[in-house]
Parts: C-alpha cells; sequence; structure tokens
C-alpha cells in the first residue's frame, strides 16, 4: 500500500474546527480565485496600459503572454515545489510574492518593468492553483471533502467571468493600476494569516536533487508554445517564420522533457501519475470540456462588444449569469453520491446541448435572450468540474496529489490557451469566407440598392449601409458555426469519461493518520 502525504499530530479533522476551518477554506479559495482572475483581468485593459505607457497595442498584449508564461511553467512544478520545500511554506510564500508583484505591475512606469514584473507574478501564481486544492482536502475532514472541492470549483470556474467586468470597472471608474493593485492586500493579508492558520501542516521537505535539465526543457518548450499560441493570430500563424520556429522548438523540446522526465530519478514532474486510467481519462475530460468552456466564455464577449454594441460592462454582465447559476446548483453536485462518471456525463452533456441551443441566434436578440441560455448553461457545469476534479484526485496515491493537482491545472490552463487562440481564428476567418460568400447572392438584382438610392441616400452611403448588414450577419453565421463545433467538443468529452474505471475510493482529505 502507498505511502500518504504525512500529516501533523492532530490531524485535519481535529486541528481544525468550526469556524475556523471556513476561515481557512475562504483563505485557499481566495488564492485560487485571484491566480484565475489575473488570467483575464488584463485582457481588457490593454489599450489603456498601452495608451498610459507609450506602448503599441501589440506590445500591450505581452501583459497577458507574459503572465501566462509564467504561471505555466510553474503548474506542473507544483508536486516538485511541495515535497521539496513543504506545501504550506510554498503555498504562503507564492501568496505573499504575488502581492509583492502586483504591486511593482501596478506601479511600473515602462512597459518592460510591467512585462518582467507580470512574468514573476505568473511565476508566484501557478502553484496557487493546484496547492489551494490540495490544502483544502487536507484540512478538512472526509465527510466535507466534496463541499471543499465546490468551494474551489467555483473560484475556477466563475474568476474567468468576473475577470473582465472588473478590469473594465477598474479602468473606466480608475485606472489600469488598480487591475494589479487591487491583488495586494487580498494576498499579502491573506498569505500572513495563512502561515498563522495553516503552520501545523508544514511537512518537512525532502533535500533531493534539483532536475535542472528537467526545469529547463520544460520552460523552453511551455514558454515556446504559449508565445506560440498568443502570438498566432497577430503574425498570421504558420506563414509567420517567428511562428515556425517557436512550433519547432515547443515540439523538439516537449519530445526531450517527456524522454527526459521519464528516465530520470528524481524528475521535476511526475509522469508516472498517468500509469492512474482513472486520473488520465478525468484529466483529458477536463481538458477537452474546459477548452470548450473556454471557447464559449472567449467568444461571448467579443461577439457582444465587438458587433452587438454591448460596452465591456455590460458584455460581462451577461456572460455572470453563468457563474450565479452554477454558484446555487454546486452544493447538490458535492453532495451527490451517485457514480461521479454519470454526474460528469450529464453535466457536460447538458452543456453541449444548451451550446447547440446557441446556435440559432441572431442579431435581433436583447440582453435576456443572450443571458438566459448563458444561465441554464450553469446548471450543468457543477456537475462536469465538481466530480471529475473529485474523479482524478482519487485515482492517484494520496503522496502524489500535489503532483497530480498541478499537472490537472497544468493542462486545463493549456487548453484554455489553446481554445482561445482556435476559437477567435476560427471565428475570423469564418467571418471573411461568410461574407465572400454572401456578397456573391445578396441583393443581386440591386432592389435593395434602388429602394435606397430612391429613398434618397447617396449610392456610396447605400452600398455601405448593404455592406453593414451583410456584415452583421456574417458575424452571426460565423459566431454560430463555431458554437456547433464547441458544442461537438462537450458531447464528445462527455462520452471520453466512461473510459475511466468506476472510482473504488473517494477523495481523502491529503493526509495520513486515519
Amino acid at each position: 500500500m502507498s505511502q500518504a502525504i504525512p500529516a501533523p499530530a492532530g490531524a485535519a479533522s481535529t486541528w481544525l474546527t468550526g469556524p475556523m476551518l471556513w476561515v481557512a477554506a475562504l483563505i485557499l479559495a481566495a488564492a485560487n480565485f485571484i491566480a484565475v482572475l489575473n488570467m483575464t483581468i488584463a485582457n481588457v485593459a490593454v489599450p489603456n496600459i498601452a495608451g498610459a505607457l507609450g506602448a503599441a497595442t501589440s506590445q500591450g498584449t505581452w501583459v497577458i503572454t507574459s503572465y501566462a508564461v509564467g504561471e505555466a511553467i510553474t503548474v506542473p512544478l507544483t508536486g516538485w515545489l511541495a515535497a521539496r520545500f513543504g506545501a504550506v511554506k510554498v503555498f504562503v510564500g507564492s501568496m505573499i510574492l504575488f502581492g509583492v508583484f502586483s504591486i511593482i505591475c501596478g506601479l511600473s512606469t515602462s512597459i518592460g518593468l510591467l512585462v518582467v514584473a507580470r512574468v514573476f507574478q505568473g511565476l508566484c501564481g501557478g502553484p496557487l492553483m493546484p496547492l489551494s486544492q490540495t490544502l483544502l482536502l487536507r484540512i478538512f475532514p472526509k465527510s466535507k471533502a466534496g463541499a471543499a472541492i465546490a468551494l474551489w470549483s467555483m473560484t475556477t470556474l466563475v474568476a474567468p467571468v468576473v475577470g473582465p467586468i472588473l478590469g473594465g470597472w477598474l479602468c473606466d471608474e480608475y485606472s489600469w493600476s488598480w487591475v494589479f493593485l487591487i491583488n495586494a492586500p487580498i494576498a499579502i493579508g491573506f498569505g500572513l494569516y495563512a502561515w498563522r492558520l495553516l503552520k501545523p501542516y508544514q511537512a518537512l521537505g525532502e533535500r533531493s536533487r534539483i532536475d535542472l535539465v528537467g526545469l529547463g526543457l520544460l520552460v523552453i518548450w511551455v514558454a515556446a508554445l504559449q508565445i506560440m499560441l498568443d502570438e498566432g493570430k497577430n503574425l498570421d500563424w504558420f506563414s509567420s517564420p517567428q511562428i515556425v520556429t517557436l512550433a519547432i522548438v515547443a515540439a523538439i523540446g516537449f519530445g526531450l522533457f517527456l524522454i527526459w522526465e521519464l528516465h530520470e530519478p528524481n524528475p521535476i514532474v511526475d509522469l508516472q501519475v498517468f500509469r492512474h486510467r482513472g486520473f488520465t481519462v478525468s484529466v483529458l475530460t477536463i481538458s477537452v470540456a474546459f477548452a470548450a468552456f473556454f471557447g464559449v466564455n472567449v467568444l461571448t464577449p467579443l461577439w457582444l462588444q465587438s458587433f452587438m454594441g454591448y460596452t465591456a460592462t455590460i458584455a460581462g454582465l451577461a456572460t455572470a449569469w453563468t457563474g450565479v447559476t452554477a454558484f446555487f446548483v454546486a452544493p447538490m453536485a458535492a453532495s451527490s453520491k451517485r457514480d461521479p462518471r454519470l454526474l460528469v456525463f450529464a453535466g457536460v452533456l447538458w452543456l453541449g446541448l444548451v451550446t447547440l441551443w446557441r446556435t440559432i441566434a441572431t442579431t435581433d436578440m436583447g440582453f435576456w435572450d443572450v443571458a438566459i441560455p448563458l444561465g441554464v448553461m450553469g446548471l450543468g457545469m457543477p456537475f462536469f468540474f465538481i466530480p471529475t476534479t473529485s474523479l482524478a484526485l482519487a485515482s492517484v496515491d494520496e503522496r502524489e496529489m500535489d503532483s497530480a493537482a498541478g499537472l490537472m491545472n497544468f493542462l486545463r490552463t493549456l487548453s484554455g490557451a489553446f481554445a482561445t487562440s482556435l476559437v477567435t481564428t476560427a471565428w475570423s476567418d469564418r467571418i471573411t469566407y461568410n461574407h465572400a460568400e454572401l456578397v456573391g447572392v445578396a441583393d443581386r438584382d440591386h432592389a435593395l440598392l434602388g429602394q435606397l438610392t430612391q429613398a434618397g441616400t447617396p449610392p456610396e452611403t447605400a452600398t455601405q449601409v448593404i455592406d453593414h448588414l451583410i456584415t452583421s450577419q456574417s458575424v452571426m453565421l460565423s459566431t454560430n458555426q463555431v458554437m456547433t463545433a464547441i458544442a461537438v467538443m462537450f458531447i464528445g468529452a462527455a462520452a471520453i469519461i466512461w473510459l475511466a474505471p468506476k472510482p473504488g475510493r473517494s477523495v481523502e482529505p491529503g493526509a495520513g493518520g486515519h
């Protein structure tokens, strides 16, 4: 039988009780929330940042890319960091440093300093996601482990929705600096208090040697892949020598990384967790379904703001209904005793069917026509995310939970990056294609042009009006076509989960001594 993660005397079920248990849970959930929030909160602030710091908009996008690169590097390292230094030390250190680098971001006077600070902010934010998850499981008694996962899952799902709303509001009402400064009191204050609460859960680190080769290869291929995904659309993908070079570097680096880590006695990333079929299938389901969910999350506000006349705030309020309904349903998903594979299948299939419902959207839709399907979609989200996470962590040995959580979050984050690039590129390409098709059939007999000119509209203006109508319909068709593809992804992800074996145990709260 595998050795469990060592726990301090006074195990999780007896040391933190009552209100203090929930205070610790709030701190851990907040850590995950701000880490995920910072993946999207700066998106709407890029024009403001670029203008204030005298940079081009293309340079401003590095504010987003730099954070993603830093985060993508440290998320899979979480298991090794926790084993070497102790999970609580890594968590508290990451939390406090995240706040410090948030302050540096907010006070930056040049785009170069801001980008460097964002890289370090991402490096600190990476471990917060998986460690907040595994520490929640460590401090909660087994009977409440489902509630812990529900709390963590909701912050993961709600934060990307809240990010653009909060970022837009802070830019409109205050300045771009507050997009970063708002993190500081939460991260530093909660980080210091977390040490006081969680110190008894700190295990002694292992003095194993550092796998420098594995670390170097990880940094190279992850950074190359993330930059390729972020810059691909701007540089017209593989027609750009820069993108081709990044793709080659990422592919070779990934191959060498796999070979090295599978043969290294003390790997920087423990790939052996993939020997558990339940973990592998659960992570594959999470990655495909989260990519689809992220695609919806990216496309909806883009469509609403670019072509439906919505402000960033109103678009955010429409999309926020997904998180609102999910929040109320989450306790049901967390407390259910049914086979988690059935819950995941039903939840992801629900997301796919609602996305299919959204493929009949029209340009005449009002706010509630957009918001209601998104709210209905939220009803299925907890039944996807909570049991899938639980099934994945229940499939590995308890000593592997930190590594498993790190890899799971890494692949989920990477799938979101893939989805963002693929969805925006596909949407743009379909708009161009649909526009060309509609131009060939719209007003072929020039009847509409004749009506407009007879009504006194100058011919040039009349042509512009017709082109605007064609563009509007091209965008709507493209949005519905991409939504159809996303729906198919959801339905495919729902089927994948049945490849996992029926779980033989539930998630333990991460500690031995039971």
